[in-house]
């Protein structure tokens, strides 16, 4: 499935997040990350973010598409990682 995985955690914790969803995602801009994800390491995902956050403040947005072809993306101004080349 390809997932846009947004986050909002308190500043303490955005070291953590970023580099969490690095090892899973492609960061796109600031606490937005997208790409490929199998279910098995989304589930993984989701239990890392749970012990990073703090669920009272803290939120971890994640939005579902089968493929990213059902996806359309318009991006204005500078795209900061492009994902257009990973094979």
């Amino acid at each position: 499935m390809y997932i846009i995985a947004v986050y909002d955690v308190n500043q303490k914790r955005v070291g953590k997040m970023l580099k969490l969803c690095r090892q899973y995602l492609n960061w796109i801009q600031n606490s937005v990350f997208e790409g490929e994800i199998s279910e098995v390491k989304l589930e993984e995902l989701k239990i890392q973010a749970k012990k990073i956050m703090d669920e009272e403040d803290d939120s971890f947005i994640l939005f579902k598409t089968r493929q990213e072809k059902w996806l359309e993306k318009e991006i204005m101004g500078r795209e900061r990682s492009s994902t257009g080349n990973i094979l």
